[in-house]
């Protein structure tokens, strides 16, 4: 475009010439009066695009090289007017209001195919972030975590509210005749009763040996052993019967103030507390303890993976799932919808505030860093080729001009 500009100016210029060398009369005086008008216009037009952008000849000539000279006005201007008609928080925010995301969204994810791609999705950004975490600073963090917890972990207090729990409403009672019930039926088995007899014979063969070889001879020591055992043994069992059929019974009155007392202690007791908070300290900082809590973050790490790469997976199923509810929920729910909508709404009127700013400074310190080069060449692409029209424009008009204004020369001067 810019070689058909200049082309111009030189058949413009050839025929000014030509027409002088011809005498300039007759139809030769229209040739050069439309030559002479063209070329001044097509000068002029050419020195005016060239002075938007640069110096026409390099020339320090005033009021040109327009757009590098004003270019930081430029980037202003050109920000504030984004600013103001692109990014007007109450234009996007109406815009927004009329799309109405939350029905949108609810429509978009009741579709089962929809809310499985959604799913994939948020499964493929949680995996991506899987691998972005440095390891070793998770597993750090989990075990100073675990660890400060377990050692600010108040052991006594919660073994006392846990066994104040437990003999709540007389649980503990229960526990205790289970533990009756066991021990009769140990102690009414024959083979137990065969083991209390030899320790005792063995004993008192230990103890009494001149008694029992004197008793010996008129009775086997074995059998009475054995008849002692076995009566031993049934009156332990009547015992526990008792014990269990009498809610009264003493033993189960001192059991029920045990318990109290050690509940009590656990609550209130510093030394107690002191020795439970020892033994925990002790587990904590034992290696397999250590061990563990280290690996934790190799087991749920290795959990998450599986779970996200297997499109089958329990988790993917919930996350389709639980999005295909949320779908359905919205259409269904035109309070949840507004809800949403609202948020939405509030999220984005302060985001729009943060960004007209943001985008504006961006705006104007990109136009003002650019390099007057750049700058120009940018400009003058974005026009396109009307720049050159204007030089094209301007020397026809020119010429149109310079036989018109030789017929009025004609007709007034003749």
């Amino acid at each position: 475009m810019k070689l058909g500009a200049l082309g111009l100016l030189a058949a413009s210029l050839a025929g000014f010439g030509l027409s002088h060398a011809m005498g300039g009369q007759g139809a030769w005086a229209w040739v050069r009066a439309f030559c002479e008008a063209a070329t001044v216009g097509a000068l002029a037009d050419w020195f005016a695009v060239v002075a938007l952008f640069k110096r026409p000849l390099g020339l320090p000539i005033p009021h040109t090289a327009i757009v590098p000279a004003n270019q930081a006005r430029l980037g202003d201007n050109l920000a504030v007017f984004v600013r103001d008609h692109f990014l007007a928080p109450d234009a996007l925010l109406a815009r927004l209001q009329v799309f109405d995301p939350a029905s949108r969204l609810g429509a978009w994810l009741s579709e089962p195919a929809q809310a499985r791609m959604a799913a994939g999705m948020a499964r493929t950004w949680l995996s991506q972030a899987l691998d972005l975490l440095d390891e070793r600073v998770v597993r750090e963090a989990i075990q100073s975590f675990v660890v400060a917890r377990l050692r600010a972990w108040d052991a006594g207090a919660t073994a006392g509210e846990v066994l104040g729990l437990l003999t709540r409403d007389g649980r503990h009672h229960q526990l205790l005749d289970e533990a009756l019930r066991r021990l009769g039926g140990y102690l009414d088995d024959e083979g137990v009763k065969e083991r209390v007899s030899d320790l005792m014979v063995k004993y008192a063969r230990k103890e009494w040996p001149r008694i029992v070889g004197t008793v010996n001879l008129v009775k086997p020591v074995e059998g009475i052993a054995d008849n002692l055992a076995d009566r031993l043994a049934r009156a332990l069992l009547d015992e526990l019967h008792e014990v269990l059929s009498r809610p009264d019974h003493p033993l189960r009155q001192d059991y029920e103030a045990w318990v109290a007392d050690y509940v009590a202690r656990l609550r209130d007791d510093p030394q107690l507390r002191e020795q439970i908070d020892g033994i925990k300290s002790r587990l904590i900082d034992h290696p397999s303890v250590q061990a563990y809590v280290q690996g934790l973050w190799a087991e749920i790490h290795a959990a998450l993976r599986r779970n996200l790469d297997a499109q089958d997976s329990p988790l993917a199923r919930h996350l389709e799932q639980s999005l295909l509810g949320l779908g359905r929920q919205l259409a269904a729910n035109p309070a949840l919808r507004e809800a949403i909508n609202e948020h939405v709404m509030t999220g984005a009127r302060s985001l729009a505030a943060r960004l007209r700013e943001g985008v504006t400074e961006h705006i104007a310190q990109t136009v003002k860093g650019w390099d007057e080069k750049r700058l120009v060449q940018a400009l003058e692409l974005s026009v396109g080729p009307d720049l050159q029209y204007i030089r094209y424009n301007g020397t026809l008009v020119g010429g149109l001009i310079g036989i018109g204004l030789h017929a009025l020369v004609l007709a007034f001067g003749g």
